[in-house]
């Protein structure tokens, strides 16, 4: 009886050595969708009033945890009973990404009409406002919908020949990582302006550390959030290339001479130009509709 017993547990520490360097390589591999995902919410998450700015966060939190709660058991039972479809999925998410990825860059290069954005800190009544919020974190919550299904398909590809409890287990762990880590980091991104604007007020308007802390903290806020869109925009495109290089037989001796996070690039950049040259090509096709007068 003692000896079984000491058996399972012998069987459970081998189960969890095998969960902890999976969870490491899969997490890996899905850094750069994290980067993406923090990036897009940092900028979701930000240009709320002071006092509304976490309780925002955490509405879009909740619902990042609802989307994981929905796609997790779907995924599963994918990787169960229908596991190719899983490496057909990853392949359709990597397009995704760098289309996404392509599609950036493009904006950034070719000049185009800039999306109408509203101030949420300016002077509208309590109705105008909540409605505001609500339309952002629903927003917010179907971006992250996305992203979710590309972490975890990701995360289900790296395990998919391992057995079904390791799937489960490494799968679920890096979902939390993604929603706990992103959007803990989220939140202090979106407060440094507030940390900074509490140094400079206690420094007295005194040239001094705390001001320069402060006044750092303020000016750093949209830099770090622009840089983070660059970064995310370059993971997309490492991460879909990675996906086609890894998933097609034919990709697999592609370029092989360079380094593989270059040759990554230059495949996923490859593919995003196709997706959206094809993209807009159909866009052109469609008939505009007419504006009224």
């Amino acid at each position: 009886m003692a000896s079984g017993f000491f058996a399972l547990l012998d069987d459970i520490a081998a189960i969890m050595d095998d969960v902890a360097a999976m969870t490491k390589i899969t997490t890996k591999k899905t850094a750069g969708i994290l980067g993406d995902d923090l990036a897009v919410n940092a900028e979701k998450a930000s240009g709320f009033v002071s006092s509304r700015e976490i309780p925002v966060l955490w509405a879009i939190t909740k619902g990042s945890m609802l989307n994981k709660i929905i796609i997790l058991p779907l995924a599963f039972l994918l990787s169960a009973f229908i596991p190719w479809a899983v490496i057909l999925i990853l392949i359709l998410g990597g397009l995704y990404l760098a289309y996404e990825g392509a599609e950036k860059i493009y904006e950034f290069i070719v000049p185009h009409p800039k999306e109408v954005t509203v101030d949420l800190k300016k002077d509208l009544t309590k109705e105008e406002l909540l409605d505001l919020e609500k339309s952002k974190i629903k927003s917010a919550v179907v971006t992250d919908f996305i992203l979710s299904v590309e972490i975890v398909i990701i995360a289900l590809g790296s395990v998919v020949n391992e057995p079904i409890v390791t799937q489960i287990i490494v799968v679920s762990i890096v979902a939390l990582i993604a929603t706990i880590g992103v959007y803990g980091i989220v939140a202090l991104i979106v407060r440094m302006d507030d940390l900074g604007l509490r140094f400079i007020s206690k420094s007295n308007g005194e040239s001094g550390f705390l001001f320069g802390l402060g006044t750092f903290l303020v000016k750093a806020l949209p830099i770090i959030i622009r840089s983070l869109s660059v970064i995310g925009t370059i993971a997309l495109l490492l991460v879909a290339g990675g996906i086609f290089v890894h998933n097609i037989d034919f990709m697999h001796h592609v370029l092989e001479q360079i380094p593989s996070i270059l040759r990554d690039f230059i495949v996923g950049l490859a593919a995003g130009a196709v997706c959206l040259l094809l993209v807009n090509g159909v866009k052109l096709l469609l008939p505009k509709k007419e504006g009224k007068h």
